[in-house]
């Protein structure tokens, strides 16, 4: 019952795409033809916005597009990944051509050189001067035009930031060569490959080859994930890994979850306020999009702080969320019960009266800050200075 419940839920959502499709046609200079697109943009997309979307290029357009198009509307509905620019190359007959390679190397090759020179000189471009587009963009090909789309790593910077590989079809020593490319990369890439036990033989067999020799690689620059799907066969397994690929590359743009908090937030050596600007930071390398910290995932870092007995991370984090939203209570609070817990008993008392004129939140109200301020004692003794409330700005 659930798993019928998720296949109507997915099919609302490629109904829902299919219906937002925009198509386009492309004059190329370098294929000296028209070639049809397909383009989805996010919803509610707004062009004077500043809001930057990834770019997914997909290939072989005429059945790929949905599933892509699909699995993206559901996962972004979820916030699992950024709304993204989806555009699908339509090939039709000129997949032979487009996908014509040199038998040796199995790079593009006349035709192909000719079909790489309009994705890479011409389609980008476009796209990039026609819609809000981050510097992230993702390759979807499957079996030839997934052979095709890693000759895109060879450029000194990559053209693409991810590759998803669906039953890649290599040809001559294309995948000897990506394994050799990856082992050297400079800049950051996501390698998606997948297969299934009911592939094509010859094709599954290179695929599991080419695994051996990508998952020993050891390049900090490098992000690889494989999957060995059961029970697919070499056209049914996209779906499926798709679902997977998506998941993973946009992985780190996900809200903090249970598993990150305790692999890595953790056993983190420094404070807590340095892991998620550092984690933010690098979502806006990796992808050029600016998301926000939430004030929860600020309230799961407390609760780490807390574990780890690690009041200093308790005292940030609440200097980061006053800066975060300066109106908010959430910052105020937690410096104030840095400072209770310090035993500097005038200076918690300040913070909490200041916390008491802030926007209240749903577990910090004014009863809940009142309760702590009553609780305290003024003492004789305290000698601090009303320049500690200034200290570690």
């Amino acid at each position: 019952m659930k798993k019928a419940l998720l296949f109507v839920f997915s099919l609302l959502f490629y109904v829902q795409s299919f219906a937002q499709v925009t198509y386009e046609k492309f004059e190329s200079r370098k294929l000296n033809s028209t070639r049809e697109l397909k383009i989805k943009l996010p919803d509610n997309y707004d062009p004077e916005s500043d809001l930057k979307h990834p770019v997914i290029i997909v290939f072989d357009a005429e059945y790929l597009f949905e599933p892509v198009a699909g699995q993206v509307s559901y996962q972004t509905y979820f916030d699992e990944m950024p709304k993204s620019i989806i555009v699908g190359v339509v090939q039709g007959e000129e997949r032979f051509y487009d996908s014509y390679y040199d038998e040796v190397s199995g790079l593009p090759f006349e035709s192909g050189d000719r079909f790489y020179k309009f994705i890479d000189q011409e389609l980008i471009p476009y796209i990039d001067s026609q819609y809000n587009t981050s510097k992230f963009k993702v390759a979807v090909g499957h079996d030839l035009m997934g052979n095709f789309i890693n000759s895109f790593l060879f450029q000194d910077t990559p053209v693409f930031q991810a590759y998803i590989n669906l039953s890649p079809d290599f040809k001559g020593t294309m995948s000897e060569n990506v394994a050799t490319r990856l082992e050297w990369l400079e800049n950051d890439v996501f390698y998606y490959m997948a297969t299934a036990d009911k592939d094509i033989k010859p094709i599954r067999d290179r695929i599991r080859k080419t695994n051996n020799d990508l998952k020993i690689l050891d390049n900090q620059y490098l992000t690889y994930y494989f999957d060995d799907l059961v029970g697919d066969s070499h056209y049914t397994l996209v779906s499926g890994a798709l679902s997977k690929a998506l998941d993973r590359i946009f992985e780190l743009y996900k809200p903090l979850d249970e598993k990150e908090l305790r692999e890595k937030a953790l056993p983190y050596e420094g404070t807590l306020d340095d892991y998620i600007v550092d984690r933010y930071k690098r979502i806006d390398d990796l992808f050029g999009i600016f998301k926000p910290i939430s004030e929860e995932e600020l309230q799961q870092l407390i609760a780490i702080a807390d574990e780890r007995e690690d009041i200093e991370s308790v005292y940030k984090i609440g200097k980061l969320a006053n800066k975060l939203n300066p109106n908010s209570s959430f910052g105020t609070y937690y410096m104030a019960l840095h400072a209770e817990k310090l035993g500097k008993t005038k200076k918690a008392v300040k913070l909490y009266e200041s916390a008491l004129a802030l926007d209240e939140m749903s577990h910090i109200n004014r009863e809940f800050i009142m309760a702590h301020v009553e609780g305290l004692k003024f003492v004789e003794d305290d000698t601090e200075t009303e320049n500690e409330d200034d200290e570690e700005n």
